[in-house]
């Protein structure tokens, strides 16, 4: 009777399978066929138009430190990257986790400093009466179709309509994870802030009614005097559709404040650590923005994101009197567990003889007080 109903059912499920896979397949070649429209949106950069240098050919960014943009998930092609997307593979997270959305105070004013984690990398940094925002995402997916992709496990931890007028934000990279570009299209018409992003990423958010300033690695903008945007070197890749592989400028940031700087790393890999060297050759780092997640591929450590042990190398580089570990909980966009970053995080930091206090993770909608160097 066992073998009986274990075949029945054995047989159900490849006939279930079976039914699945003519869905899956139209949803893979829908999303291909989003994909390659929205690459096919991103221009292309015109012969002369930007000067060669040590991560510019004159037609594509690379990294200078020798892995050419083509380590871990992006050498897996746009059909690997397309399936993860559309179709990602089971894995081990919670469906949710349970969120309670915070209201940030309309702005924190002098050297006081208040960072809010709402989810992955997009953090609010409240300072000097300026509110800065790092790659806004409030989408349900980082897909480039709604219907299809990883869902958000996490709900951000600020509503959007809780968010207070944005003054700056910075955007690392044009990744469905760090450019929303509906909310980015949505914070532009309500609050015009100031955006700073790297190279040809302005081009892009143009397609969608957004107006930018994107400058090279080492470009600064003063917003105030005394407060500049500084953009850093990262190593990692960027990829908006299927036909722009490396045509925008990935890029970390340093934002110059009279009571110590903030540092953003964006998306990185290790590369060879001197992104950290640049950054901490800009002042006093009072607070490190560190990737701790995303550390694997399909299973396979990729060398374009940094995980927890190296986020500590890079906040003892940085010599950043604090840390707050993002990329992570968020999105389940590669195999370790919801926790293992910040699991590995705190046994990383023991290692080292770090105060976890100085090197936190914190829930989606919680407040921290920085204290002063």
């Amino acid at each position: 009777m066992w073998r009986s109903a274990n075949a029945a059912g054995m047989n159900s499920a490849m006939i279930s399978k079976q039914e699945k896979l003519p869905y899956r397949a139209a949803m893979a070649i829908v999303g291909m066929a989003a994909w390659g429209i929205a690459g096919c949106a991103v221009p292309k950069i015109a012969p002369g138009a930007l000067p060669v240098s040590d991560h510019f050919d004159g037609r594509h960014f690379f990294n200078p430190d020798g892995e050419q943009g083509t380590g871990g998930e992006a050498h897996k092609g746009p059909f690997a990257l397309i399936k993860q997307e559309v179709h990602p593979p089971h894995r081990s997270w919670p469906r949710s986790v349970p969120v309670t959305p915070s209201t940030p105070p309309r702005r924190v004013e002098g050297d006081a400093m208040k960072v809010t984690w709402i989810g992955h990398s997009t953090v609010l940094i409240q300072t000097q009466g300026l509110n800065i925002l790092l790659d806004p995402v409030w989408a349900e997916r980082p897909s480039p179709v709604g219907f299809a992709g990883v869902r958000r496990v996490r709900a951000p931890g600020v509503r959007l309509a809780d968010l207070p007028p944005i003054d700056v934000i910075l955007l690392s990279h044009d990744h469905y994870d760090h450019l929303d570009t509906a909310t980015m299209r949505r914070l532009w018409q309500r609050d015009r802030p100031t955006i700073v992003t790297g190279l040809e990423n302005d081009r892009l958010l143009a397609r969608y009614g957004v107006k930018a300033r994107a400058l090279d690695w080492g470009g600064r903008l003063t917003l105030r005097p005394g407060i500049d945007v500084i953009l850093n070197r990262a190593h990692h890749w960027s990829a908006h559709g299927l036909g722009d592989h490396n045509r925008s400028l990935w890029t970390g940031f340093t934002v110059t404040l009279p009571g110590g700087n903030l540092y953003y790393a964006g998306d990185t890999g290790r590369g060879d650590m001197r992104w950290t060297l640049e950054a901490a050759a800009l002042g006093p780092v009072r607070l490190a923005i560190l990737p701790i997640g995303a550390y694997q591929f399909d299973g396979e450590p990729t060398g374009n994101h940094i995980g927890p042990e190296d986020a500590v190398t890079a906040f003892e580089q940085l010599g950043a009197a604090y840390a707050l570990g993002v990329h992570w909980g968020t999105f389940e966009l590669t195999s370790e567990t919801i926790d293992e970053p910040r699991e590995r995080l705190a046994v990383a930091l023991a290692g080292e003889h770090i105060a976890p206090e100085r090197f936190r993770t914190t829930e989606a909608g919680e407040a921290w007080d920085i204290a002063e160097r």
